[in-house]
């Protein structure tokens, strides 16, 4: 072989792995990072190859995204400026974008929830969009989202708490863990910092849901809400009808739902028989039973057909009821363990 043959194969060699060589840099150069910055060539159409491409321990990828806890949040340096752009970076097509303004709500609703107050009836609908968002990383900030705003509104979020629920108790019962475990901490706030008269109206209709798993964390969820009640707020909700709650509950498919089907039933023999109590002398607080009181087992028999009576005084009068609260009284807010 020519001298001259040699080093025009040597020159196509090496033009073939410069070339080679840049399209490693471009493709690098194009993926973004969420380390306090962004790549100059984010690509939106490159994102869908690797859809979970968010890492926290919990997936692999190239994008690091850190989820931080409530109490390790620290306060705006603008608030004017954040709140000026918040409800396009919340709506924006760029995902990393979403988690930072996601963000941005759980700090304001920390550290300036007037401020915030304004802005909620527009920021509930952009919250359940990212909620359901197929990202990971900004399903689960969503949904810590949730448990923030929960905690600073309260009672002020029962009027756009629909739209949640369902996403709350889906998230809540899917297979991927660390989401799973966002949406419970989510319900968990949500039955500790909304007043339980408000909130079981709102959870009821999701106890016959098609979806055996919204059931489910809908049952548990009612079942954990109604000790919150005091004595005229179960009065008031209406005996009866929880009662036929907890029948219809206890022949569920799913465990979970028969489970708190359970709890919620002796949580109310509990409660009926110490209603039909009276107290004779309060100086000496001696309790004896009323001449007129109707025995629980009584009670289930006037409120239920005989099949749910029967299933309802079989788990009251054979299960346990050590653990169960004695009394129905206004449980702590803060730190309810809910289970949901």
């Amino acid at each position: 072989m020519s001298a001259s043959t040699l080093k025009d194969l040597n020159i196509s060699q090496s033009t073939e792995l410069e070339k080679g060589n840049d399209n490693s840099v471009k493709s690098c150069i194009s993926k973004p990072v969420l380390n306090g910055s962004k790549c100059g060539n984010k690509e939106e159409n490159a994102l869908p190859a690797c859809p979970d491409a968010v890492t926290n321990g919990n997936e692999a990828g190239n994008v690091d995204v850190e989820y931080i806890e409530s109490e390790n949040l620290v306060d705006l340096s603008d608030v004017d400026a954040t709140l000026s752009t918040l409800i396009k970076r919340l709506d924006s097509k760029d995902w990393v974008m979403t988690c930072e303004a996601l963000n941005n709500v759980r700090q304001l609703a920390i550290y300036h929830k007037e401020r915030l107050q304004e802005l909620l009836e527009s920021l509930v609908p952009l919250i359940v969009k990212s909620v359901k968002n197929p990202r990971s990383a900004v399903c689960k900030t969503a949904l810590m989202t949730c448990a923030d705003i929960f905690k600073a509104y309260g009672d002020m979020m029962v009027d756009s708490i629909d739209p949640l629920l369902v996403q709350l108790f889906l998230k809540a019962s899917q297979d991927k863990r660390f989401v799973c475990e966002a949406a419970e901490a989510a319900l968990i706030s949500m039955t500790s910092w909304i007043s339980p008269s408000l909130l079981l109206p709102r959870m009821q209709p999701y106890l016959k849901n098609k979806n055996p798993r919204i059931r489910a964390k809908a049952s548990v969820c009612f079942s954990k809400s109604v000790p919150r009640l005091d004595v005229e707020g179960i009065k008031e909700y209406g005996m009866d009808k929880l009662i036929q709650i907890a029948a219809t509950q206890l022949s569920d498919q799913l465990p979970e739902s028969r489970e708190a089907a359970r709890n919620l039933a002796l949580e109310l023999q509990v409660f009926y028989e110490k209603s039909q109590a009276s107290t004779v002398g309060e100086n000496e607080g001696e309790p004896s039973a009323s001449p007129n009181a109707e025995s629980w087992e009584a009670f289930c028999q006037s409120k239920l057909s005989a099949l749910s009576a029967q299933a309802i005084l079989r788990v009251t009068s054979t299960t346990s009821k050590e653990g169960v609260t004695a009394g129905v009284t206004s449980a702590p807010k803060e730190g309810m363990a809910v289970g949901c």
